[in-house]
């Protein structure tokens, strides 16, 4: 208390002292809007982030069982004859026992496939459709996942907050989309 400063003047500025909080905001009712907004933001952001990482895994595992869970499926050879607009075809050669050779197997038009080509791959089940196997297969069947991984690291790094968990899921993603790129 300054000596000039009369003692009525001095309590009332007490009070007052007590009364604000922290961040200047007058009692705890000003602070809970905006701790519940920024909750809120936090929450939507991971939800939004974790669907586009789930939406990766799912859009990759349709192709990805297939290639990496090869035990009792047909595996062989596609030597590619013919690419239309969304599939090429050509006759399989089985490698694998039980697998019988076919005149014409269908597979996927991609970068990873071109005309005159023979490539190792996976029939799917029930039907003449093939998918690419080994680690070129392996790889392909994650890209999804790796743009995914791309997503996500930016609202991860901005939207969380998480900068460097932000970097490892952008690392991760371009990694793999690389290896992919790579090995095709």
């Amino acid at each position: 208390m300054i000596p000039a400063m009369p003692a009525t003047a001095a309590s009332s500025h007490r009070r007052r002292k007590v009364r604000k909080g922290s961040n200047g905001s007058k009692g705890r009712t000003a602070k809970a809007p905006g701790a519940a907004l920024r909750f809120g933001r936090l929450a939507v952001t991971g939800l939004l982030a974790a669907l586009i990482l789930f939406a990766g895994v799912w859009g990759s595992w349709g192709t990805a069982q297939q290639v990496m869970l090869t035990k009792g499926r047909e595996r062989g050879t596609i030597e590619v004859t013919r690419c239309g607009a969304e599939t090429c075809t050509g006759p399989y050669t089985p490698l694998s026992a039980g697998s019988t050779p076919r005149a014409r197997v269908v597979i996927e038009k991609s970068v990873a496939v071109k005309k005159g080509r023979t490539y190792a791959v996976v029939v799917k089940p029930d039907g003449d459709e093939v998918v690419r196997s080994g680690p070129a297969g392996v790889l392909y069947a994650w890209v999804p996942l790796g743009g995914a991984l791309l997503l996500a690291s930016v609202l991860v790094a901005g939207g969380l907050g998480r900068p460097r968990v932000g970097w490892v899921l952008a690392g991760s993603g371009v990694a793999l989309l690389t290896a992919a790129w790579a090995t095709v």
